[in-house]
């Protein structure tokens, strides 16, 4: 088991530091939201920042943790833009890249229902995978064409490819249990998991979720290369020995990563990464 950490701040200067001090705290990802303008009905507005330039700082001031986005929506992002920022990153941080890319939250960021992005579900899902082809084929650092229902390229080369090989780790969102969202996220390196029909605050998986997602994973996937299947929540507390009982049935039901989830700002956070892991393990 593995385990990151999802930093949000109000202060995009504490970005870096942040994530330094996750490293030195024994985290083994850091983690940022990609996220325009949350903005709804309970929620007013409060402070983003693009991801790309915050982990450009981030693999700069760390040397060891895996970096990324949880996670990217890319139906709005061109993906050739997407595939050249992220191989960028992987080359800052020598290798510590993963691209976590989903549907997006449509209905609550600003960025996708207040300036005309689509919202459509399957238009959507149908950008989402057409981006995650062209972004894999551009990063061969190979001549790649591609012609889709909505994008195409004409013979482009992408150079340098990503310091990873033969790409970096995607991470895709599978809605458990339907099947079409299960099989796109199979054919990529990992699942960052989701229950069908959960409201926000129910979307967590329970461990014998994770059991069933990672028997199902074993029986279809036909890659033999690493799977990644993550789990995730909150265990911020002063008992250490909690924290690992809430982690441990994940680690036994074949979670590979825990994924901490500290949505606040300031001391919070950062006493929640200091605190460490709640390594089971």
């Amino acid at each position: 088991m593995r385990y990151g950490i999802i930093i949000s701040t109000g202060d995009v200067g504490e970005l870096a530091e942040l994530a330094r001090e996750a490293e030195a705290a024994g985290w083994d990802g850091v983690f940022i939201a990609d996220a325009l303008g949350i903005e709804t009905k309970g929620f007013p507005a409060s402070p983003w920042y693009d991801p790309w330039v915050a982990l450009a700082a981030v693999a700069l001031r760390t040397e060891r943790v895996q970096i990324g986005t949880l996670l990217t929506p890319p139906s709005r992002r061109r993906p050739w833009k997407l595939a050249r920022e992220v191989a960028t990153l992987d080359h800052l941080s020598n290798g510590r890249m993963i691209l976590s890319v989903g549907l997006g939250a449509a209905k609550d960021d600003g960025g996708f229902y207040k300036v005309g992005e689509a919202m459509d579900l399957k238009t959507r899902a149908r950008l989402l995978d057409e981006s995650i082809d062209i972004v894999a084929g551009l990063w061969s650092g190979k001549p790649f064409s591609y012609d889709g229902e909505h994008y195409h390229v004409d013979q482009m080369t992408l150079l340098p490819p990503p310091v990873q090989q033969p790409r970096v780790p995607i991470w895709v969102v599978g809605v458990w249990p339907k099947e079409k969202s299960m099989r796109r996220a199979l054919l990529w390196d990992g699942i960052i998991p989701q229950r069908y029909g959960a409201s926000p605050g129910d979307a967590r998986l329970k461990p014998e979720e994770v059991r069933a997602i990672r028997a199902y994973v074993d029986e279809h996937r036909q890659a033999k290369t690493p799977f990644d299947i993550l789990a995730g929540g909150a265990t911020l507390g002063k008992s250490r020995k909690r924290a690992v009982e809430i982690v441990r049935p994940f680690i036994e039901a074949g979670a590979t990563w825990w994924v901490e989830e500290v949505w606040a700002s300031g001391d919070k956070v950062r006493a929640r990464v200091r605190q460490g892991p709640p390594r089971a393990d």
